[in-house]
């Protein structure tokens, strides 16, 4: 087995700085599961707040604002009658399905960890 380099300074800050960076796109309570509801479908803004289990209107607005700003997201305004809004991953925004995957199976074992049920 060959051991990795240890990191010197600079290659630790370098890291450091890049989850910092993440952490500043992804932070608060929302985002994640704004994402991961949108990681297989495109969802009305409505089926958003059904999907997404506690978050306010206004505060899905401003999430979602945030995650488009961001360009992880794209806003599509039908023309029916009532306007239909509908939002889903950009193409960018898929790319963060797979850091969703690993969160999803590290929090299923540290619920199986922690209760101590298999």
């Amino acid at each position: 087995m060959i051991k990795e380099a240890l990191h010197d300074k600079n290659t630790c800050n370098q890291r450091l700085l890049a989850v910092q960076d993440a952490m500043d796109v992804l932070n608060g309570r929302w985002k994640i599961a704004i994402i991961a509801s949108l990681c297989f479908n495109t969802l009305r803004f409505t089926d958003l707040l059904r999907e997404v289990e506690g978050i306010s209107g206004k505060m899905l607005s401003r999430e979602l604002k945030n995650l488009e700003e961001n360009q992880l997201v794209t806003r599509t305004v039908l023309n029916t009658q009532p306007i239909t809004v509908e939002y889903e991953l950009t193409e960018y925004g898929h790319t963060l399905k797979e850091v969703i995957d690993s969160l999803a199976k590290w929090g299923t074992n540290h619920r199986k960890k922690i209760t101590g049920r298999e």
